[in-house]
């Protein structure tokens, strides 16, 4: 596997040899400074280029970079399905190579780059043929740190979550697999997410980020809700469903009571407790019942 610095002169060499590539800047996780350094991180790399034309002309000069294990082209794929693509502004490659490196490439006119530069605080100007790029301040992930919800917000969250674990139940009822797991991981794990996420912001000034998909959950809560957070997964079999279910809730309840404690909001008592013994009462309730009371 080549290394940061193969990949880096690499990246820099190409640029440098093709007067079309005026600029490069990176941005993404490789320009955090508190993100941990591993062998699958990607290379978030832009080029600005005098054009695209004839980069999509002749996609060949891509295999510069290496032999590729597989590419994709996120942009030619939305306009094959109808979406209206400018790809005279930008394009992009998603490249994996043989030797594990990855680099997610675009291609940018000035034009492009001038719309886009300065919104994103992780970025690092790596070449500057024509001092084109706005001058920004050293990378910081700010813009990734959890934010302050408001009360309403969090009186949506609280609802969002209760409300929609009564679809959930009725489709393990209905056994209805695949809706229950659906309905459950996109709505019930996206407010439990929202609320583990706001929990770990009052635990440390909500100065820190819980990353992509909650990826550093395990990095801020503590052993035990850590522990309660992983049973909030399981398998197909429903019972093992409804286990997962009730430690959900109760992760659930004891995080957004935290939460409603630090910023003096209201958690909605009765909602948990009807909630609940709803839950309690359809786990119970036969497959062949008429009624569910």
């Amino acid at each position: 596997m080549r290394s940061e610095q193969e990949m880096m002169d690499l990246i820099r060499g190409v640029a440098q040899k093709d007067d079309r590539i005026r600029a490069v800047y990176m941005n993404g996780s490789r320009t955090n400074p508190n993100a941990p350094k591993d062998l699958f991180q990607d290379y978030d790399i832009v080029y600005v280029v005098t054009e695209t034309a004839s980069f999509l002309r002749d996609e060949n000069w891509i295999n510069r970079f290496g032999k590729l294990l597989m590419i994709q082209e996120p942009d030619k794929n939305d306009r094959l399905i109808g979406i209206d693509m400018d790809f005279d502004r930008s394009y992009g490659y998603l490249m994996l190579f043989t030797d594990g490196n990855r680099i997610d490439l675009h291609i940018e006119t000035k034009e492009s780059m001038i719309d886009g530069y300065v919104s994103d605080k992780l970025t690092v100007p790596l070449l500057d043929k024509d001092s084109c790029l706005p001058g920004i301040p050293a990378p910081s992930d700010i813009d990734y740190h959890v934010k302050k919800p408001t009360e309403p917000l969090y009186i949506s969250c609280c609802s969002d979550f209760w409300w929609c674990l009564q679809n959930v139940a009725k489709g393990i009822w209905r056994d209805e697999l695949p809706y229950a797991k659906l309905m459950y991981e996109k709505t019930t794990r996206a407010s439990l997410d929202e609320m583990v996420s706001w929990w770990i912001g009052t635990k440390n000034e909500f100065q820190v980020s819980t990353g992509k998909m909650g990826k550093n959950f395990k990095k801020y809560l503590p052993e035990l809700y850590w522990q309660m957070y992983k049973e909030t997964y399981s398998d197909s079999d429903f019972e093992n469903m409804w286990n997962s279910i009730f430690v959900a809730c109760e992760l659930y309840r004891s995080l957004a009571k935290d939460v409603a404690e630090y910023f003096l909001f209201t958690y909605p008592t009765d909602d948990d407790a009807n909630m609940t013994e709803y839950l309690k009462h359809v786990r119970g309730l036969p497959a062949d019942a008429k009624q569910i009371y």
